[in-house]
């Protein structure tokens, strides 16, 4: 049974005509309050991840509870059919469990706050923001354990309640769920924090319904919908063809030996409704990486995609979510049966990127195919007892490199997120007993190509007090592959250099790591794939990006360009390239590096680790 909203004034809202200004001035003032419940966030929260990191996604949605504007697509549908109760005036709903809600998030760390607006007893819209919590409780600090084998272990699970009802807070309930928490304090200010966005959106929403009325108002919502949804229908005719194409790409590992995992998703288009079908996506892991896929979710991650690709102008919203249909099969890495753990999802959710735009490219690749490289978010995790026997606990996201693209360079040491920001050194260093010294692009991690494709981030984490390290990385066994005649981006690594000089290669997934005072680490993410040939790239380019560091000399001979005491030598360049071109022959549209089992043979030479071996599965329960 659906949630059931309590309305006191119940004279229903009318559709009317509204004026191509008046939308664009409640259009414009919908935007801002969204951009406001950030600026409101970042100001009140406590934890580095949200207040600096902007690990956070805010929205607005109409009665519906369709995202009118935000970021991450609206989780509110998910929610309301699941919710079997009443939502009243002043009620708050608190949520964080995937399976209680369709997976509207999608691991327990984020925690979704639902606010319904009413007007004058009247419900006219929804503002809804969920942030990453830096604890959970669970088995690990962090909570993100990549040895779970059910989400029992990952914390505490939090079902669809009132944090608020009738304005009221629920104070003994918010309680126990701090109780639960290595850090009560951060997740107090960051849920408050949440609230108080919801709130002064709400706030907006209001104002708005006031000064044009609450028919306009939300008429207006509904032309923003239309809107998106008319661009939308010519986006996927022109951009989505009726034959099917296919793509698979690979989760390296899961963190307990095996790997890789495929990820297999074949698109196709039926008159204006296009079609995602993930059958051939290998069943669900044993351990933690799988990703419960919400199907609007990813309805939000094509729409997004393609009107970037198309026309970043157009508002993204949710308008046009009944001309997609995702088809995800049951008891697969991305919809695994209940009670499979799901803390370590963020990998197989960064491949859904590298694999959407390879669908979307493939028909077009001159103008359309990005290489990969939205692939990863690589997280940190440092806990432990400082010198005043205090506990700290650091979670921070790392940077990649971004693939090159039809239009350029892909850009070094960025997001997988857009919105994201890098936690500053100077916060970490006065917060946490670490020192950062080492921030710098990996010279020649980009692959080279007409476009080169982003370097990676080296940072090395010196530790100042014993503690505990856990990593969560990826593509550090398959490639970022590169496309049109691009070569793939280097893989990423992670090396302990211990205080004794000592070295030790770390896996990208791993847990309980000791660590001691003066211990270093160096974090290394991966490079973006390289888009078109590198032998067509203007030598000027080339030697441009040594100067900047971003290619060393010997690197530059990968795009056949020689340099000789700081100039390009055209005669040899000339004549290098033509060996290479020759050498290489026919280009292909992907080129990953190998295949799986030629990468794996290669593993331990070129990454120092063991390659997996294959997955086992097991049967759970549905």
């Amino acid at each position: 049974m659906p949630a059931n909203i309590i309305e006191t004034n119940l004279t229903p809202l009318q559709r009317v005509d509204v004026e191509g200004v008046t939308v664009d001035i409640i259009e414009n003032a919908l935007r801002n309050a969204r951009e406001e419940m950030d600026a409101v966030l970042f100001r009140t929260a406590m934890s580095p991840g949200i207040r600096e990191q902007g690990d956070c996604f805010p929205m607005i949605a109409n009665r519906e509870g369709k995202m009118v504007v935000g970021q991450f697509g609206s989780f509110i549908p998910g929610f309301n059919s699941a919710y079997n109760g009443d939502i009243e005036e002043g009620d708050i709903i608190l949520t964080n469990d995937p399976y209680m809600c369709n997976a509207a998030v999608s691991h327990l760390n984020d925690w979704i706050v639902l606010l319904p607006v009413f007007k004058e007893g009247r419900h006219i819209a929804w503002s809804a923001m969920f942030g990453h919590m830096s604890d959970n409780g669970g088995m690990v600090p962090g909570s993100m354990p990549i040895e779970a084998t059910t989400i029992f272990q990952e914390g505490i699970r939090i079902p669809p309640v009132k944090l608020y009802k009738k304005g009221v807070l629920q104070e003994d309930m918010l309680e126990m769920i701090l109780h639960n928490v290595r850090t009560p304090q951060w997740n107090r200010f960051d849920l408050n924090a949440l609230v108080a966005a919801c709130k002064t959106a709400a706030r907006r929403c209001v104002e708005l319904a006031e000064r044009f009325g609450d028919d306009v108002f939300d008429s207006t919502m509904q032309i923003m919908l239309e809107r998106n949804r008319m661009a939308m229908s010519e986006i996927i005719k022109m951009i989505v063809p009726e034959e099917p194409r296919e793509f698979t790409d690979y989760l390296c590992d899961d963190g307990k030996g095996m790997g890789p995992y495929a990820i297999t998703c074949k698109m196709w288009r039926e008159g204006e409704r296009v079609i995602f079908d993930f059958e051939g996506t290998d069943p669900q892991a044993q351990s933690s990486v799988n990703f419960f896929l919400n199907e609007d979710m990813f309805k939000m991650f094509f729409g997004s995609f393609t009107i970037n690709i198309v026309d970043p102008q157009i508002i993204f919203n949710d308008g046009f979510y009944d001309l997609v249909d995702v088809r995800i099969p049951q008891g697969t890495l991305l919809k695994p049966n209940y009670p499979a753990a799901l803390s370590g999802r963020t990998h197989a959710l960064g491949r859904i990127f590298d694999i959407l735009g390879a669908l979307l490219g493939m028909g077009a690749p001159k103008e359309l195919l990005n290489a990969a490289g939205f692939s990863d978010s690589p997280h940190l995790f440092y806990s432990g007892y400082d010198d005043k026997g205090e506990w700290f606990q650091l979670f921070q996201i790392g940077f990649g490199g971004i693939p090159g693209r039809p239009v350029g360079d892909g850009p070094d040491g960025h997001s997988l997120w857009p919105g994201f920001t890098n936690v500053p050194n100077e916060f970490i260093e006065s917060y946490f007993p670490m020192r950062i010294e080492k921030y710098e692009t990996i010279t020649d991690s980009g692959g080279a190509g007409l476009h080169r494709g982003g370097n990676g981030l080296s940072v090395a984490y010196r530790f100042l007090c014993d503690g505990e390290i856990g990593i969560h990385d990826d593509r550090w066994l398959m490639y970022p592959w590169g496309v049109n005649g691009g070569e793939p981006g280097l893989r990423s690594t992670k090396l302990l250099v211990r205080a004794d000089g000592s070295e030790e290669w770390l896996p990208s997934k791993r847990e309980g790591i000791q660590v001691k005072a003066g211990d270093l680490l160096y974090f290394n993410t991966w490079g973006g794939g390289g888009w078109g040939d590198p032998f067509a790239r203007d030598p000027q380019l080339v030697l441009a990006d040594v100067n900047r560091g971003l290619v060393s000399v010997d690197g530059a001979r990968r795009y056949g360009v020689v340099i000789v005491d700081g100039a390009v030598d055209t005669a040899a360049t000339e004549a290098l390239r033509a060996t290479m071109a020759e050498a290489r022959g026919e280009i292909a549209v992907f080129n990953r590096g190998g295949t799986i089992e030629e990468i794996k043979a290669r593993c331990l030479e070129e990454t120092h680790l063991p390659p997996p071996v294959a997955p086992t599965f097991r049967r759970q329960a549905s």
